[in-house]
């Protein structure tokens, strides 16, 4: 495959998402370079062909696009508003393209600031999850104009997605994933609950899947989660600490138009305590440990004895409470007791 106007693409963070991605790129006969903070994570791209970069300096050197996806919004920032970083780094007129779900106000700073520095930056974050970035079908969030991109680039970004949603300008692509991402968790809240029930009724929670999976309580996230959930499966296609943190911009930004989001605060504060308790690298879908005995619990590498009540608060209700705290010796995960 030819390619006249681009050649060089650089990508930054070869993590879960990042190395499908990047793989991608790669297959579509773009010449890469790849960095990772941890350089074995770029190991498995490298022997199919990529370059790796002993720097984020190097790897975009010559890049005529650079792509990254990093963990954080301060991880953003410093991939490229560092010295070291992107923008002081890349040549002139390269595009780069952030597909990591971060604040918006960072993404307006960071296109801003290219502009000045002869470059073209948008927020491009991506929903779909690992099998998505593997199989080359996510959905793209895209801080931009729909048709003020340059051909070269919509070729380039449908090599692995499927769909394309523009949002009109920077910023606006990270606003609408955040709009996704607290519907997403809302919905794992959902499936969580119902299962729990469901279980407690005595009955078959496969069944009761199954029900919800036909009717007007299906979802994404119950079809691809909830199984497993039911399966013992927490092996992380994202992490939920990347929800967490996900939710807590989400929270954020509602603050900024004067929004209260209750659904989000509570999924917040569940995702909070998974994190806790040593669920951080855990696949969203364990927040079903949440609801369930302290074996299966221990079994799934969490512990309710890391999470403790803040000194100094005060809860003067009863052991069963749902008001947010945790209580020592109970386990209270912050929405539902034990």
């Amino acid at each position: 495959m030819a390619h006249t106007t681009i050649s060089k693409v650089a990508f930054i963070g070869t993590g879960i998402m990042g190395s499908a991605i990047a793989r991608h790129i790669l297959d579509a006969g773009y010449r890469l370079a790849v960095y990772n903070r941890t350089p074995e994570k770029a190991d498995a791209l490298v022997a199919a062909g990529a370059v790796r970069a002993a720097s984020i300096a190097e790897a975009v050197r010559h890049a005529d696009v650079v792509f990254t996806m990093v963990g954080n919004p301060e991880d953003v920032e410093d991939v490229y508003l560092a010295g070291d970083g992107i923008l002081a780094n890349a040549r002139k007129g390269a595009w780069l393209i952030d597909l990591t779900t971060s604040s918006p106000d960072l993404a307006r700073d960071i296109s801003e600031a290219a502009e000045v520095a002869d470059l073209h930056a948008f927020d491009c974050p991506v929903t779909g999850g690992e099998q998505g970035a593997i199989d080359g079908t996510l959905t793209l969030i895209i801080g931009a104009e729909e048709g003020s991109l340059p051909e070269q680039i919509e070729e380039l970004l449908a090599c692995f997605s499927a769909k394309r949603c523009y949002f009109g300008h920077a910023g606006a692509g990270q606003t609408a994933k955040l709009c996704n991402q607290v519907s997403f968790a809302s919905c794992i809240v959902g499936y969580a609950d119902a299962l729990a029930l469901a279980e407690q009724a005595g009955l078959d929670p496969h069944a009761v899947l199954d029900l919800i999976l036909s009717g007007t309580g299906t979802s994404g996230a119950a079809s691809s989660y909830a199984p497993k959930s039911l399966a013992g499966d927490y092996k992380a296609g994202f992490f939920a600490e990347y929800l967490r943190k996900d939710l807590g911009l989400a929270l954020a930004h509602s603050e900024d138009f004067g929004l209260t989001l209750p659904g989000a605060e509570t999924a917040y504060a569940l995702y909070d305590v998974l994190c806790q308790i040593g669920g951080a690298r855990l696949g969203g879908q364990a927040i079903t440990l949440l609801y369930s005995d302290e074996a299966d619990g221990i079994a799934a590498g969490v512990d309710w004895s890391r999470a403790q009540q803040d000194e100094g608060d005060e809860c003067d209700c009863d052991d069963d409470c749902c008001c947010g705290h945790l209580h020592d010796g109970d386990g209270c995960c912050g929405h539902h007791a034990h």
